[in-house]
C-alpha cells in the first residue's frame, strides 16, 4: 500500500512569492557580499570531517561552505528549481530532492546519502515554512537523523520574515521541540551568538 501524499508546504503554496530567494542570494554572491553565516556557527559544533545533513538547503551557499571546510556534507531540497541552481552553482555538492518529511532511511540509502549524521543545519526560515501542522513531525524528523552525540541547528525568523512564512513564537518552538523529544542545549538572538532577542531565533539543538 502506497503511503499518503505529504502536506503541501508553506514554501510550495507560496508560488511565486518565493521565486525571488534563489535569484537575491545570487546576486549577493555575485556582489561579494557575507552569506555563510550559519555555515560559520555550524563549522564549530562539530569536528573537521563531519557529517552533515543541510535540510532545506535551498541555492546551497551553506552547505557548499561547510563542504569547502573539509565535512562530508549531504543538501536537502524539494524545490526543483533551487535544486537546479544549487546544482549549477554548487556542482560539487550533493543535493537529495526532498523535503524532510521524506527524508526516511529508504530514500536516504536509495540516494547514496549517510542515513546518520553528527549535525542537521535547518537554518534560513525553513521551520517557518513547513507545511501547517507539522512542526513536530518535521522536527521528530530531523531528530532521527542524528548520530550519537549529534546535534541541530535551527534559525528563522521571529519577526520581520518572509511574508509567506509562518509566524513561530519562541513558546510554540520550545513545546514542540519538546514534543519532538529533543533538548535545547543553546538559544541565540542570531548567529553571531547575541542574546536572545525578539526578532529572530537560533537554537542548537540534542536528543533527549
Amino acid at each position: 500500500m502506497s503511503e499518503a501524499p505529504l502536506p503541501p508546504t508553506r514554501w510550495a503554496l507560496g508560488g511565486a512569492k518565493t521565486v525571488g530567494y534563489g535569484e537575491r542570494f545570487a546576486e549577493l554572491i555575485a556582489d561579494g557580499a557575507d552569506v555563510v553565516g550559519e555555515a560559520r556557527l555550524a563549522d564549530t559544533l562539530v569536528e573537521r570531517g563531519a557529517t552533515i545533513l543541510d535540510a532545506g538547503s535551498g541555492m546551497g551557499r551553506i552547505g557548499a561552505h561547510l563542504l569547502s571546510l573539509g565535512h562530508h556534507v549531504t543538501a536537502a531540497e524539494p524545490d526543483p528549481a533551487l535544486v537546479a541552481q544549487s546544482r549549477r552553482t554548487f556542482p560539487d555538492l550533493p543535493v537529495v530532492p526532498l523535503e524532510i518529511l521524506a527524508l526516511t532511511p529508504e530514500a536516504l540509502a536509495a540516494a547514496g546519502a549517510p542515513l546518520a549524521y553528527d549535525l542537521v543545519v535547518c537554518v534560513g526560515n525553513v521551520l517557518t515554512f513547513v507545511a501547517e501542522d507539522t512542526e513536530v513531525a518535521v522536527l521528530r524528523r530531523l531528530g532521527s537523523l542524528l548520530a550519537p552525540g549529534g546535534r541541530i541547528l535551527v534559525g528563522f525568523h521571529l519577526q520581520q520574515g518572509p511574508s509567506t512564512a509562518r509566524v513561530y513564537a519562541p513558546e510554540e518552538f520550545l513545546a514542540d521541540v519538546a514534543a519532538a523529544g529533543l533538548v535545547v542545549q543553546h538559544r541565540f538572538g542570531g548567529y553571531d551568538l547575541r542574546p536572545v532577542d525578539d526578532l529572530y531565533s537560533v537554537a542548537v539543538l540534542s536528543g533527549a
